[in-house]
C-alpha cells in the first residue's frame, strides 16, 4: 500500500483500495497493524477496523449540510501520513462531497478555493484560504463552511483554537462552532459501485461496492439485472470500507451496465442496513 492519503469512500481513490488492499471476508489479519483514531472518529463510528500492516490514522471530516446549513455531517477518513493530517482534512473538505448516494446533500464549495497557508502555533491553527473563498463570504455560505473547518481541525491533538482568514484580509471569519452542530450518523449507506482495471486494459480487475464507513458485511451479492449472481471470490477492502468481488469472468462487466447489489451490513456501533439496489457500473483505471 502506498504511503498516501486514502479517501476510501470516493470513487476517484479506488486505485488505493484494489489489488494489494483486499482481504478475505472471514479471516482477520495474521499480523495486524495499528490504527490510531481521534475521539471524534470513535464517537461517530466506534472502534477502528483491523489493518494488516503499518500505522494508520483515523479521523473525521465534517461536511456542511445543504438541508440544514447550521449542521455538519461526519465522514470517516484514513491516512498513513501523520504529518499531513490537518492539511489533507481541509483540502478534502474544500473539494466537497458530491459523490454517489450523497449527491446534493452537502453545500457546494466555491470553485477553485484552496489552502493558501496553514500554520500552527501554541495550539492555534491559522488557516488562510485562497481569494476564491471570498465568493462564499459574499453569498453567506462561509459560516457553514468555517464551522465545518473549525470542528474538523479541533478534533486533532493539541489544537485548541482555529483562525480562518481569506487571502488579502487580516480579519478572521467568525463562527460559533460547537459539538451541538454535529449530526449523528444514520444507518450505513452503499455509496457507489465501481469496477477497477489496469490502465489500457480491456477487462476489469474487480468490482467494488463502497460503503460510507467501515462495516462488517453479513451478505453481499453482485447480480446481473435479471438476478443471476456473478461468480467469483469476495473480499473486504482495507479499513472495511468496501466489499470487493474478484469475478471469475471479468469480460462480463462493461461500463454503464446495470448491476444489482444485494447487501446487508452492520457498522462498528451496531447500526444495521440492507438493500437491493440497481447501479450503473462505473469503471476507473489504476493510476500506476
Amino acid at each position: 500500500m502506498k504511503n498516501v492519503f486514502l479517501l476510501l469512500i470516493l470513487s476517484f481513490a479506488l486505485a488505493g483500495m484494489s489489488g494489494c488492499s483486499k482481504k478475505d471476508l472471514s479471516s482477520p489479519p495474521s499480523q495486524p497493524g495499528k490504527i490510531i483514531a481521534t475521539a471524534a472518529y470513535e464517537k461517530s463510528f466506534g472502534p477502528v477496523p483491523l489493518t494488516d500492516k503499518g500505522t494508520a490514522y483515523a479521523f473525521v471530516i465534517y461536511f456542511p449540510s445543504a438541508k440544514n446549513p447550521a449542521k455538519v455531517v461526519p465522514f470517516p477518513f484514513f491516512t498513513f501520513d501523520e504529518a499531513s493530517l490537518k492539511k489533507v482534512a481541509v483540502e478534502r473538505l474544500l473539494s466537497g462531497m458530491d459523490i454517489g448516494s450523497y449527491q446534493g446533500e452537502f453545500l457546494t464549495m466555491p470553485a477553485g478555493a484552496h489552502i493558501a497557508s496553514l500554520n500552527e502555533s501554541q495550539g492555534t491553527v491559522t488557516l488562510t484560504l485562497s481569494k476564491e473563498f471570498g465568493r462564499a463570504v459574499a453569498d453567506k455560505t462561509s459560516e457553514s463552511v468555517v464551522r465545518a473547518i473549525d470542528l474538523t481541525l479541533r478534533q486533532f491533538k493539541g489544537v485548541s483554537a482555529v483562525r480562518v482568514l481569506v487571502e488579502g484580509s487580516e480579519t478572521p471569519l467568525k463562527v460559533k462552532a460547537d459539538e451541538s452542530a454535529i449530526l449523528t450518523p444514520g444507518p450505513p449507506r452503499l455509496l457507489s459501485v465501481t469496477a477497477m482495471r489496469d490502465k489500457g486494459a480491456k477487462d476489469i480487475e474487480d468490482v467494488n461496492a463502497f460503503f460510507d464507513r467501515p462495516v462488517d458485511v453479513k451478505e453481499l451479492k453482485v447480480l446481473s439485472k435479471d438476478g443471476q449472481q456473478f461468480p467469483g471470490d469476495m473480499f473486504h477492502s482495507v479499513f472495511d470500507m468496501a466489499a470487493v468481488l474478484k469475478p471469475k469472468d471479468p469480460s462480463q462487466f462493461k461500463v454503464g451496465m446495470p448491476i444489482k447489489v444485494r447487501w446487508n451490513v452492520i457498522d462498528k456501533l451496531g447500526r444495521q442496513a440492507e438493500g437491493d439496489n440497481v447501479w450503473l457500473l462505473e469503471v476507473k483505471e489504476h493510476d500506476h
